[in-house]
C-alpha cells in the first residue's frame, strides 16, 4: 500500500509540474489552488444506492491572459463512506493502477474581468481525459473574483460508458449510467519563488 502511495504523490506532483510548465512563463497572471484549496466530487444515483466519492488532492491552475484552464486529480486520493466502494471504484471501474490521473485542459469561453471583484457565469470548452479516454466536454460554471482570489465552481454530468467505464451486469442497479461531476476551487496568484 505503501508503494501505491508513494506512486500516487509522484503521479500528483509530477502533474502540478507538468501543469505549471504548460504554461510557460508563471507571473501574477497565473492563479492556483493551495493544498486543500479545491474539491473534485462526484454523486452517482442509482436504485439500490446512492454513490460519492470526494477527492481533496485537486491541482487547479488558470492563466488570466488566455483563460487557459486546468484541472488535475490522482483517482487513488478519491474517498468514499465505506471501504469497499473505494476498492472498487479503483479496482473495477476507473482502473487507477492503469490510468492513474484524470485532467481537464481547456479554455473559458466567455470575456472576464479578472481585476473586478463579482460572479461571472461562464464555460469552458476542453478536454477531460479519464480512464484512458479523451472526450471534448464544454463545463459551465461560476467564477466569482473576491479580494484578488478567484472561486471556481462548476457541476455537470457525465456518463461512464463515454470513457469506457464498465459496470458489471450484478451492479448495474448500483451504479448510475450518469454521474453528477462538482468541481470547487479558490485559486490565488501564484508567485515564482
Amino acid at each position: 500500500m505503501n508503494t501505491i502511495t508513494s506512486a500516487g504523490k509522484i503521479r500528483t506532483l509530477l502533474t502540478v509540474i507538468a501543469f505549471a510548465g504548460a504554461f510557460g512563463n508563471m507571473n501574477a497572471q497565473l492563479y492556483k489552488n493551495k493544498e486543500g484549496g479545491g474539491i473534485i466530487s462526484f454523486f452517482s444515483k442509482a436504485p439500490l444506492e446512492d454513490i460519492e466519492g470526494v477527492n481533496k488532492k485537486v491541482t487547479m491552475v488558470l492563466k488570466t491572459t488566455t483563460n487557459d484552464i486546468q484541472f488535475g486529480v490522482t483517482m487513488l486520493n478519491f474517498k468514499f463512506s465505506k471501504p469497499l466502494m473505494e476498492e472498487h471504484f479503483n479496482e473495477n471501474y476507473v482502473e487507477s493502477d492503469k490510468f492513474p490521473i484524470c485532467t481537464f485542459k481547456g479554455r473559458i469561453n466567455e470575456t472576464v474581468d479578472y481585476t473586478k471583484d463579482g460572479d461571472y457565469k461562464v464555460t469552458a470548452k476542453g478536454t477531460l481525459d479519464l480512464h484512458g479516454v479523451a472526450k471534448e466536454v464544454e463545463i459551465p460554471g461560476t467564477l466569482t473574483i473576491k479580494g484578488g482570489n478567484i472561486l471556481l465552481n462548476s457541476k455537470f454530468n457525465i456518463k461512464v460508458a463515454d470513457y469506457k467505464i464498465k459496470v458489471p451486469s450484478m451492479y448495474v442497479q448500483n451504479i448510475a449510467e450518469e454521474v453528477e461531476v462538482t468541481v470547487n476551487g479558490t485559486l490565488e496568484p501564484f508567485v515564482k519563488k
